[in-house]
């Protein structure tokens, strides 16, 4: 039977009042509850705080540069009588971006709940594109609800059947799985260009790379803004539900708790009667799900079409992992973790006017740092957990005096 903590737990270990020694416990649970807020906060303001130097460093001033990137994320809309006539449309963009970014990060956090790194995020993403526009263009008889959800379906399970090869690969013959998903996600990208390339079987008639454009009635139906203009689509309901579904199958379901055990200790999951193989497949299978889903939603939601130039581009899964680490690998972490990076991608992309404030060159650019700085400071538990509590023995130390 659990049995909660004791309040005390939740106190720092150094403000136990006198004469109780703090238990090992007790500190532990302290530093988990404080690590699970504070270092993804830390994170990202000292990810932040960094690009600002290198801003400054380049001849620009970081305040005007990030009230810039603030105001083309859209999120100025939530600030009554400051936000620009356009932040609804910029909001509905970064909304957009973080839907496949919600579902990218679980891709990856939930092979991490489970001890591995789905680094194959991006070739999963790529088989749900495949699969939802090839959906989407040929089977345009069906209703358009029907349609939707054969699309996104299959698109999902196309994206779980090619993690699953590198799960079966992990659980019979112990091939690591950072190895085989980054060969897989190669195959992935040159199958695409060969299916919509020039000459190739799926591509559309003409000379120019790209498939056949989706049904009107497979395109998700948006529920906020200009549908010409790529507004708000319902996958982004879709994604939050993903979401709930991620927190309930690892907290309250059979498979989530043998997922948990193998990943903290696969011999001793094994000893316990748990079967290590079969959840390495699973993990991974589920984990290409979510990032199937990704890639089939982006499809059906704004994309419409695939070209073979945006295959090569696209880096979106890649930004899932740094997403899955902000967010350490829980539902809500990856949420707002999304939010911040398809925050940072709207408000650093060539369409926002903030260009004028700097140039898109610095944009892309930061944009890459920020991201990159993040991944560097979020192994950083220990360095950032000993500043949070400097800071507070130093606020500790005048209270004391007067005392």
């Amino acid at each position: 039977m659990n049995e909660r903590p004791p309040v005390d737990a939740l106190i720092p270990p150094d403000e136990v009042p006198p004469g109780n020694v703090p238990s090992v416990a007790r500190r532990l649970a302290f530093y988990q509850r404080a690590g699970g807020i504070v270092v993804p906060f830390m994170t990202a303001v000292l990810a932040f705080v960094m690009g600002g130097i290198v801003v400054a460093v380049s001849g620009h001033n970081p305040f005007t540069t990030y009230w810039g990137i603030f105001k083309g994320t859209g999120l100025d809309w939530l600030i009554p009588g400051l936000h620009a006539s356009d932040a609804a449309t910029n909001l509905q963009q970064t909304l957009i971006v973080a839907t496949p970014l919600m579902l990218a990060g679980l891709a990856v956090a939930f092979a991490f709940r489970c001890g591995m790194f789905n680094i194959g995020g991006q070739g999963q993403y790529f088989l749900g594109w495949y699969v939802a526009v090839i959906v989407g263009s040929t089977f345009t008889g069906l209703p358009g609800p029907v349609l939707i959800f054969l699309a996104i379906t299959l698109g999902a399970l196309g994206g779980a059947a090619w993690a699953g090869i590198a799960g079966f690969l992990k659980a019979t013959v112990g091939a690591h799985e950072v190895i085989t998903t980054i060969m897989l996600n190669w195959i992935a990208i040159w199958v695409g260009d060969y299916l919509f390339g020039v000459n190739g079987p799926l591509q559309v008639a003409g000379f120019n790379p790209f498939s056949e454009t989706i049904s009107d009635k497979a395109k998700l139906p948006v529920f906020w803004g200009d549908p010409v203009l790529q507004g708000l689509h319902i996958g982004f309901f879709i994604a939050i539900g993903m979401l709930v579904v991620y927190w309930a199958v690892l907290n309250r379901t059979t498979l989530g708790y043998e997922v948990r055990a193998v990943g903290f200790n696969p011999e001793a999951a094994r000893y316990g009667g748990i079967s290590v193989r079969r959840n390495y497949f699973l993990a991974m299978a589920i984990s290409g799900f979510f990032a199937g889903l990704a890639g089939a939603i982006d499809l059906l939601g704004w994309k419409f079409q695939i070209a073979t130039a945006d295959i090569h581009q696209s880096q979106i899964a890649f930004v899932g992992i740094a997403v899955a680490l902000l967010g350490r690998n829980t539902a809500l972490g990856t949420f707002f973790a999304a939010i911040l990076f398809g925050a940072l991608l709207t408000g650093t992309s060539t369409r926002n006017d903030a260009l004028t404030i700097f140039s898109p060159e610095l944009a892309g650019n930061l944009s890459l740092i920020i991201q990159g700085l993040v991944v560097l400071f979020v192994g950083a538990d220990v360095l950032i957990l000993y500043l949070w509590n400097a800071r507070r023995k130093l606020r500790a130390g005048p209270r004391k005096a007067q005392a």
